[in-house]
């Protein structure tokens, strides 16, 4: 399966994450990055990103910008630090220079410009934090507590037709939650969140 990955990958153009860390890119561990996913090869030596950090499809990391060469001659370069438990969204762009903290959560399609603090969650073009980690934890706990929660077996790779149309039922009217493989050890997290 690792092999079809890296073969799809490749294919798309992406530079795996294995050459990337040749190159100089630091990652911590529990990183995960999906497909689409553009790191500065480049400049990816100007690149840190800390333990359990996940990026959705199509994320690009910058820690160059070429706007300057046709006018000045030059290349911005900047460094790229991403911290620990991050979620970066699909579509974001990190632009060189910037530090993002940990716990924090990048909306989809943002476009980060400016360093990001602990414990925010941050989304738009450009970037503006929207509401603080806890925050965002109470709001969905909450919503938890009102909406449809599907279990693993409505994954989505193993899914079927009958629990397909049961979910699309139950989600007419807005959100659902489906459970991670993480959702038991987080369950005393969301009671405390409830305090």
């Amino acid at each position: 399966m690792v092999f079809i990955t890296s073969l799809v990958r490749l294919l798309r153009g992406e530079v795996s994450t294995k050459s990337l860390v040749k190159r100089g890119l630091v990652i911590g561990d529990n990183f995960s990055r999906q497909g689409g996913v553009r790191i500065d090869t480049s400049y990816s030596f100007l690149i840190e990103i800390g333990n359990n950090v996940g990026l959705a499809p199509n994320v690009v990391i910058l820690a160059h910008d070429n706007s300057t060469k046709r006018f000045i001659g030059v290349a911005k370069l900047g460094k790229v630090r991403i911290g620990n438990n991050v979620f970066i969204g699909a579509n974001a762009i990190i632009l060189p220079n910037v530090t993002i903290g940990n716990n924090v959560i990048i909306g989809a399609g943002s476009v980060v410009n400016k360093s990001i603090s602990d414990d925010t969650v941050a989304a738009g073009n450009p970037v503006k934090v929207i509401q603080s980690i806890s925050d965002f934890k109470k709001k969905n706990i909450n919503l938890l507590k009102s909406r449809p929660l599907f279990d693993t077996s409505f994954g989505a790779i193993i899914i079927n037709e009958e629990k397909k149309q049961l979910m699309k039922q139950k989600l007419y009217d807005g959100y659902g939650f489906y459970q991670c493989d993480n959702y038991s050890k987080m369950e005393e997290s969301r009671n405390t969140s409830e305090n």
